[in-house]
């Protein structure tokens, strides 16, 4: 298994994969915005992939202050094998690289599954109120 950055080539099977795994696809979740995503920081949107099949993603991004988390997945017939921990500390080793000091991730409030995953990794529940406004 192996990481590596993301292309516009792998978009369908990203997508599939977000999908396959239960992600929620946004409206910016096109190949034009992922095409945008990677200009600003493509070394923190990798996949791994076994065989030349992606099993995993992660979307990380950096805003100069926080490092973000967002759309990781995991092929459902590889969970439970420890490879969302490894995404998690690649990305984590990738942030440290560039100065970022403090990780934030948002999560649907009904995958307690998703919120078990990362208190294992280390993150803690901090009650804000999040708010969205697509223009």
């Amino acid at each position: 298994m192996n990481f590596r950055e993301f292309t516009l080539y792998d978009f369908d099977s990203v997508i599939n994969l977000w999908k396959k795994a239960g992600l929620i696809i946004s409206r910016s979740d096109t190949l034009e915005g992922l095409k945008k995503k990677i200009k600003r920081d493509p070394q923190l949107f990798f996949v791994m992939e076994k065989d030349s099949f992606i099993i995993g993603v992660v979307m990380g991004s950096y805003d100069g202050r926080r490092g973000w988390i967002n759309h990781l997945a995991v092929d459902p017939e590889y969970q439970g094998m420890k490879i969302g921990q490894q995404i998690i500390k690649e990305l984590e080793m990738r942030f440290k690289k560039i100065g970022c000091e403090k990780i934030n991730l948002l999560i649907e409030r009904n995958n307690e599954e998703v919120q078990e995953f990362y208190e294992k990794q280390g993150f803690k529940k901090d009650e804000l109120l999040f708010m969205e406004k697509w223009i």
